[in-house]
């Protein structure tokens, strides 16, 4: 603004008394020419500052300017660099992170792999433990077998106390219901024998008088008479004609017997099969108690001789089961190794085979071989072409005829899940897979109670098995992909997989059992009986044993008591008719 302007709109405000600036009032006497002069100086100074500042407000415009120039030139750098370092600098970076990737996993991957081979490693330790201290250290934990291990000089009857302690973790069980007193079998023979009351007691205490019976306490205890030898004394007799002498004289015909001229009676020969087959007692025992209780001397040798001729006598009977039971539809298979003495000179056994086939509720035959190749199945099989069930052994592969229908056994399958528990109770896979195994086997436990036939069994089968069958395999499948191979899982998982078309063919067939345990019952008998007997004499023995061992089985499944068929068949078999041999057969 110009100054003059601004000093004459000061006079004007000054003569009609108004402010000037400040906002102070000036009075009329103090407005002169020293205030003009003030004034004007003033706004002089306030104009140089205004010029100032618009000088300083163009300077910082600049810098501004010049900075957001150069900062543009820096961003632009920036890209430059990062567009020609982008290729190889991300490329290396992706690179480390790759390797790193790889690094952890593998890392990873051994972790996981160092677990499993641990898991396995505890197996394999627990398992050699358990066959170390016996049966009864599968209930112990592994720490238990530890301490065990510590202990010097545990006793069996020690493992198997501990393992029926229960642990302080563990509840109270429910105790069992007891089922009362047991009772005795109705048609054993009554022995009576009256126990009179004392003379104190005959007297009657009021009046003097002698008391009436009125009746008898009875109670009944199972008893033996042990076993009497006797000497049977057999007088035949003889006849002859006073009158008529030259036609000579007759003797009444001589009983038939199992060996003629035998120093013992039939009775003793059936005995000592049936305590060696039946009773596992083994013959050099029985001679020592002959020895003992009536100071007989009767051979080891010569009790053999009475075992082989029995064997001999019964091969006719066993081929003709042999026959039926290959004239069938159904088989099941199995085998046991037994010791046979070579007599070669090495002083080694030699570990042969004794096959068995049976039908379930039928008769059994046992067949010895001195392998446990394909040829002994084969020859003995040869073109049958119905159900043969068996465990999971590949020689049965290829048996029979071409129309062969082959199954397998559930109980083998669910048995190698239970070892993968007892090695490794928190193993929850497998217990589980067990659990539905379980379910499957109580579809034909329910089948029994009710009696049913195989018609209806099947239907139930098929009812609920299905479902189940699903379940059992996604589980298996599931359980094969987290263990390893070698572990007890693993191998029961690929077990059961590889056959699970076998173990299937139940749906199909309805006389098809889920199990061959009816089989390996068969071979109890002789496991038991090789612990005791230990061998068979030579290779030359093994189809005569075979053959009292089918006849035994046989009965024993029939429920036929053994010593009666035996005393009924072995007379007189060595004189019986080759086409009639089939009349004497068990099942006969």
């Amino acid at each position: 603004m110009d100054v003059g302007i601004e000093l004459r709109e000061v006079l004007l405000n000054r003569r009609a008394g108004n402010t000037t600036e400040g906002g102070y009032r000036h009075r009329p006497e103090v407005f002169n020419l020293g205030t003009i002069e003030f004034v004007c100086e003033c706004r002089r100074s306030q104009s140089l500052r205004v010029v100032e500042a618009q000088k300083h407000r163009q300077i910082e415009e600049g810098v501004t300017k010049s900075t957001a120039a150069a900062t543009a030139g820096h961003a632009d750098l920036l890209e430059e660099l990062k567009q020609q370092l982008a290729g190889p600098l991300l490329t290396a970076i992706s690179d480390e992170f790759s390797n790193f990737q790889k690094t952890v996993i593998a890392y990873q991957n051994q972790l996981e792999y160092a677990e499993l081979k641990i898991q396995v490693l505890e197996e394999r330790l627990r398992q050699q433990r358990i066959a170390k201290y016996g049966p009864g250290s599968e209930k112990l934990s592994n720490a238990q077998l530890e301490l065990l291990e510590l202990e010097p000089g545990v006793s069996p009857a020690e493992v198997e106390a501990e393992s029926q302690r229960e642990s302080p973790a563990s509840g109270r069980k429910p105790r069992r219901k007891h089922p009362g007193r047991q009772t005795l079998p109705g048609d054993l023979l009554r022995v009576e024998k009256i126990v009179a009351c004392t003379p104190e007691q005959c007297q009657c205490g009021g009046c003097g008088g002698e008391t009436t019976v009125i009746g008898y306490e009875e109670s009944e205890q199972l008893d033996v008479d042990p076993a009497k030898y006797f000497v049977l004394v057999t007088k035949r007799e003889k006849r002859a004609c006073k009158q008529c002498e030259e036609r000579g004289v007759v003797a009444a015909p001589l009983p038939e017997r199992i060996i003629e001229k035998s120093l013992v009676s039939d009775q003793v020969v059936i005995d000592t099969i049936v305590s060696k087959y039946c009773d596992s007692l083994p013959l050099y025992r029985q001679s020592a108690i002959l020895q003992r209780d009536l100071g007989i001397d009767i051979s080891r040798g010569t009790m053999v001789g009475w075992v082989m001729c029995v064997g001999e006598l019964l091969t006719p009977i066993v081929g003709v089961m042999r026959r039926e039971l290959l004239g069938g539809s159904y088989i099941q298979a199995d085998e046991t190794p037994v010791e046979v003495q070579m007599h070669d000179g090495r002083g080694q056994n030699h570990q042969a085979y004794l096959w068995q086939y049976g039908t379930p509720g039928g008769d059994v035959v046992f067949d010895f071989r001195l392998g446990r190749g394909r040829e002994g199945p084969k020859q003995f099989l040869q073109q049958f072409e119905g159900l043969l069930q068996t465990d999971g052994y590949s020689v049965y592969d290829h048996v029979g005829g071409p129309k062969i229908v082959h199954a397998v056994c559930w109980s083998h399958a669910r048995r190698k899940f239970v070892d993968a528990v007892k090695l490794n109770p928190q193993d929850l896979a497998a217990t589980h897979i067990v659990k539905l195994m379980n379910d499957l086997f109580a579809i034909d436990a329910e089948a029994r109670e009710k009696n049913m036939d195989h018609a209806a069994r099947h239907g139930l089968r098929l009812e609920k098995a299905p479902a189940l069958l699903d379940k059992i395999r996604a589980q298996i499948l599931e359980a094969q992909k987290n263990t390893l191979p070698q572990s007890a899982t693993g191998k029961a998982a690929n077990y059961t997989l590889a056959l699970w078309s076998k173990l299937t063919r139940f749906l199909e067939y309805p006389e098809l059992e889920l199990s061959n345990n009816l089989a390996e019952n068969s071979m109890r008998p002789i496991a038991i009986g090789r612990k005791n007997w230990i061998h068979i004499g030579s290779p030359q023995a093994g189809p005569k044993v075979a053959a009292i061992q089918s006849v035994v089985e046989s009965c024993r499944r029939r429920k036929i008591p053994v010593r009666e068929y035996l005393a009924t068949v072995l007379p007189g078999l060595n004189n019986f008719s080759i086409h009639r041999v089939a009349e004497l057969t068990p099942k006969a």
